[in-house]
């Protein structure tokens, strides 16, 4: 075929000299073709004389493997072949998104150990196929085939006489696309990364070798290094060097770090299981009438109103602006609306904007591109794209500057976020809530806040009351708190003395539900006995100044409210009558008269002076 092609390049000048007239019109004709034929054959012949190695036994060598020869390609049969085995065109980053999800979901010694042992099936296998399609000169040449092929794959590029693993030297590979996606994905390693190379790589020697070698990398670009630096030993000349990467070839490991990785998380279901159904008996018996299951009460008129409108809104995907001064428990009102919506199955993820900068606000919300700024050592998705499906609370949105001001904007009108560092424009599809103590119409009075970014948040509002305007809610939230503190501290509280139920109600709470947490939380740690008194309290709670309440199912007659309230103000004085006397107005007489009708004279001392108020 070859001799054919020679020919026609031969004789073609005689065909275009013919000058017989009878001859003319051939000549133009073969002109015509001439050099499109000469190609086609020569290409041809070319593959055909490649291919023929093997039948005429002319034997292979590596600086024979190229790509045109060994890669075929049918695209209507939808069918690519390399060194004839079916191939795929699979990207590195998707390779890399594999590891990721393999370390993330299994941990790191279960993902390493798949892709190891991934690797050395997919390279004896390989070097199988290259004995069977080929007859090489020698086993050196086959061996040394396998570097080659993968540089052609583009797994890596092997640096000219370092590509051999089982020399003094050992392998030198540049640009390894697996310590690139390693990088990517979790930065500079602390170990080496490229485990599917050190696999393939393994495999294909311990094929042509006739016995198990393994390959180990003891420098790597995934590390920081200039180059991947790769040595080939059996198990036995590696000895107790690398005992602990050898495992990772063992199909053994790879079964027991599955079987702990379940095993850990059936234990962690079962440990979550008990623990909140511990949690609910303890919770049901402490406040029986709680319906809610995210544990809100909302006993008070005002509170109900909240909690109703809270759960129409949530039925309609549309923004909400949560007020409210701090601690009132916006962030519940928040996930009460998420788990009502046709979210719910996404995540709810808060972030606090008031506890980040302005520069990492923006790379926190939107993400970043790797090289955006230093540090950014590779792409990162922020909490818009996180959320996605769900539902994002930008809490304390009254902190962010105006400059971020403009970019939420754009982002809730256009749905679409741009990360730091990148030009293109994501898609997003999160809804949208925002929690502040601000007054945030103030703000837009005096220019704080942007008018445009205000009415895009103020859809609807929720305005969650401070719990001195419900107190219906105390007492039902001050048990379910120290029925949780009790079940978090494993210790047996059963409820709230009367003393101690009464000063809860008589106190302010300006911290509102946060302040009343922490006092549950400090009572049931020094509580000494099953339930917690007065003394238990803190002190700005025993000390309030004392004051009629009145809510719902415990109205008093006013005479309780008066022998109440005289009887707080004698114990704040210490027992001092005159003192007492003068604070209310009214004479010692008449102070006199009441606390004996009350019976406290003759059962109580009285003291009616004393340089510091003190009892005598």
């Amino acid at each position: 075929m070859v001799f054919f092609a020679l020919c026609c390049i031969l004789f073609s000048p005689w065909a275009f000299r013919m000058q017989n007239s009878g001859h003319v019109q051939i000549s133009r004709i073969f002109g015509k073709l001439h050099f499109r034929l000469i190609i086609r054959l020569l290409v041809y012949s070319i593959k055909m004389s490649y291919r023929s190695f093997n039948l005429m036994g002319w034997p292979m060598r590596v600086d024979d493997l190229h790509h045109k020869e060994l890669l075929e390609l049918d695209p209507e049969g939808g069918v690519i072949r390399f060194a004839g085995q079916r191939a795929l065109l699979l990207g590195a980053v998707a390779m890399g998104l594999l590891r990721q999800y393999l370390v993330e979901n299994f941990g790191l010694t279960a993902a390493r150990a798949v892709l190891t042992q991934f690797g050395f099936a997919h390279g004896w296998r390989m070097a199988a196929a290259m004995q069977e399609e080929f007859k090489w000169e020698s086993n050196e040449e086959w061996r040394l085939a396998g570097p080659r092929i993968y540089t052609l794959e583009g797994l890596f590029r092997a640096q000219p006489g370092s590509d051999d693993p089982l020399t003094k030297n050992g392998a030198m590979l540049l640009a390894s696309y697996e310590a690139e996606q390693h990088l990517l994905h979790f930065g500079r390693s602390d170990s080496a990364a490229c485990w599917t190379i050190c696999g393939l790589m393994s495999g294909y020697v311990s094929h042509t070798a006739g016995k198990e070698i393994y390959v180990l990398e003891d420098r790597c670009l995934g590390q920081g290094h200039a180059a991947c630096h790769l040595r080939g030993r059996t198990r036995e000349e590696w000895a107790d060097e690398r005992a602990e990467e050898l495992l990772f070839f063992d199909s053994g490991v790879l079964k027991e770090c599955l079987d702990v990785s379940l095993s850990r998380v059936t234990e962690t279901l079962k440990a979550a299981e008990e623990k909140l159904r511990a949690h609910r008996q303890a919770l049901v018996r402490a406040v029986p009438d709680v319906e809610d299951p995210l544990g809100i009460i909302a006993k008070s008129p005002k509170m109900q109103q909240v909690v109703d409108m809270a759960r129409r809104v949530a039925k309609v995907d549309a923004i909400v602006l949560i007020t409210g001064e701090s601690g009132v428990g916006k962030e519940r009102i928040a996930q009460l609306v998420h788990d009502e919506s046709t979210r719910a199955v996404g995540p709810f993820i808060p972030v606090n904007c008031g506890a980040i900068t302005e520069t990492l606000l923006e790379s926190e919300l939107f993400g970043h591109a790797r090289g955006a700024f230093t540090g950014a050592a590779s792409d990162r998705p922020g909490l818009f794209e996180a959320a996605n499906g769900g539902t994002l609370l930008l809490d304390e949105i009254g902190e962010v500057s105006p400059g971020m001001q403009v970019k939420l904007l754009r982002v809730l009108q256009e749905r679409e976020i741009r990360r730091v560092g990148e030009n293109k424009s994501r898609p997003v599809n999160v809804r949208v809530l925002a929690a502040t103590n601000r007054d945030l119409a103030h703000g837009v009075a005096e220019g704080t806040f942007r008018q445009d970014l205000y009415y895009r948040l103020k859809v609807v509002e929720l305005h969650v009351p401070p719990l001195r305007e419900r107190r219906d809610d105390i007492l039902p939230l001050g048990r379910l708190l120290l029925a949780d503190a009790a079940v978090r501290m494993t210790r047996k509280i059963s409820g709230l003395a009367p003393n101690a139920a009464d000063r809860l109600l008589r106190y302010d709470w300006p911290g509102n539900v946060r302040e009343l947490e922490n006092a549950m939380e400090r009572a049931v740690a020094l509580a000494r006995r099953s339930r917690v008194d007065l003394e238990d309290l803190p002190e700005e709670i025993r000390q309030a100044s004392p004051k009629p309440v009145a809510i719902a199912g415990r109205v008093q007659p006013l005479s309780e409210v008066e022998k109440e309230y005289i009887l707080e103000v004698l114990e704040v004085n210490g027992g001092n009558q005159t003192r007492t006397a003068e604070q209310l107005r009214i004479g010692t007489a008449t102070l006199y008269r009441k606390l004996k009708r009350y019976g406290m004279i003759g059962g109580r001392p009285a003291v009616s002076k004393g340089a510091h108020g003190e009892r005598p």
